[in-house]
């Protein structure tokens, strides 16, 4: 990754499981605990515009193969859980793209890799986990991992960045899928000029996006009586709303757009094989922020 980066005049920074411990990342760490697998975060920097301009940042979930910890999956399709780092994925290959096209733009990338495995030692439902953030979160279901990885990276480059925006992708919820099946991936954001540049991306790059709720009501869902947060909300309806509502306490003020592109990053059967979204709309989307 550093010959490559140094190849497209990027800056490549690991961080290995120690230097997260140091910097206090409890629930990235939190879900890698499971596995013999070491975790990592690849911090990524590409400086194209202005030295003052402050950077747009991707943050992407990389999940190198997801059984669900603790709260097993089922055996049928678990396979296709090595796509679970798709979302990291297209975040690499956006920063780099970009970089090979010379855009006129800061772009800094950030990445969670782990593995969420059901080892001896692995986080088990009702462990408490401390955020970078420094707010708890109750882990109610292990398989409710991905946004425990993203809400430490996300909090890491807000605090170290500043950036002008974030936006995040993550093949985060199966109930994205439900709600937009596999064609059209699913857009939160706490920013309305922020959500409709990138829909108008995505409809650019036939890359096809749909604005989805985020309601105080979501938040309100994933009340714990131990800690700052759940996991998961406390009822079925509504998952990848109040996963994203989730999200959205680690961004603060921060103009921020969550993409759950479960439905959209890989396909099943026949054509089993990544998709390569939402590469697509994300350059579209960093070609206009450099304009």
């Amino acid at each position: 990754m550093h010959e490559v980066g140094r190849s497209l005049g990027l800056d490549v920074t690991v961080f290995d499981e120690k230097a997260m411990e140091k910097l206090g990342m409890g629930c990235l760490l939190g879900v890698a605990k499971g596995s013999h697998q070491k975790p990592r975060m690849v911090v990524i920097e590409y400086h194209g515009g202005k030295k003052d301009d402050a950077p747009v940042a991707l943050v992407g979930k990389g999940l190198t193969f997801d059984s669900g910890g603790i709260s097993l999956k089922p055996a049928k399709g678990m396979d296709e859980m090595k796509y679970d780092m798709c979302g990291a994925a297209a975040m690499i290959a956006s920063i780099a793209t970009a970089a090979a096209m010379k855009l006129p733009v800061n772009i800094v990338a950030a990445v969670g890799f782990t593995e969420n495995m059901p080892g001896s030692s692995a986080t088990k439902p009702g462990d408490i986990l401390k955020s970078y953030a420094g707010k708890t979160v109750e882990v109610l279901n292990t398989d409710a991992e991905g946004r425990l990885v993203l809400c430490d990276v996300l909090a890491y480059t807000i605090d170290k960045f500043k950036p002008k925006c974030v936006v995040d992708a993550a093949t985060l919820t199966g109930a994205c899928v439900v709600a937009l099946g596999n064609d059209i991936a699913g857009l939160f954001s706490n920013d309305e000029e922020l959500a409709m540049s990138l829909m108008m991306a995505g409809d650019t790059a036939m890359d096809p996006v749909w604005r989805m709720p985020l309601d105080i009501s979501f938040t309100k869902a994933l009340k714990s009586n131990f800690a700052d947060l759940a996991n998961i909300s406390d009822s079925r309806g509504a998952g990848a709303c109040t996963a994203a509502a989730f999200l959205e306490e680690f961004v603060g003020d921060t103009p921020w757009a969550h993409l759950d592109i479960a439905g959209v990053a890989n396909k099943s059967g026949k054509e089993k094989g990544s998709t390569g979204r939402p590469v697509p709309l994300l350059i579209n989307f960093l070609k206009d922020q450099a304009e």
